[in-house]
């Protein structure tokens, strides 16, 4: 399987791994065909956008027991979603992530779907907690 120089980089130096402590949200998600687990920890702040104040992630961590591409994606998933407010961190895409690693091989395409369907869990969790 062939995998692109962003992918392989993100995997050997993967961006924002570890876990945040008391963190405002955690998302989980898992895959059991594979054996990929995920965990995204995020921190919320506030930012004035156009005149009102928006939430933002502030940090964002993973923890990813899987292959190269499960921990590329997830490293990826972070460097998308840092600095952006919840709405706009919860439209990035499957497509978005893979693109951003220039491209994944057809069968770890759910290593990408895991990492968003990952940040949207913590998403969703930080909200039922407010």
């Amino acid at each position: 399987m062939e995998y692109s120089k962003k992918v392989r980089e993100n995997f050997m130096n993967p961006k924002n791994m570890g876990e945040i402590k008391n963190p405002d949200a955690i998302g989980k998600v898992g895959n059991p065909q594979c054996g990929d687990v995920m965990w995204i920890y995020l921190k919320i702040g506030k930012k004035k956008v156009d005149g009102k104040e928006e939430e933002i992630i502030k940090d964002i961590k993973f923890k990813t027991f899987g292959c190269m591409a499960a921990i590329a994606t997830s490293s990826m998933i972070t460097q998308l979603a840092k600095g952006k407010t919840l709405k706009e961190a919860e439209k990035i895409t499957v497509d978005n992530v893979a693109d951003s690693l220039q491209g994944l091989p057809a069968i770890k395409m759910h290593c990408s779907s895991l990492a968003v369907d990952a940040l949207r869990k913590a998403i969703e969790n930080y909200r039922k907690k407010k």
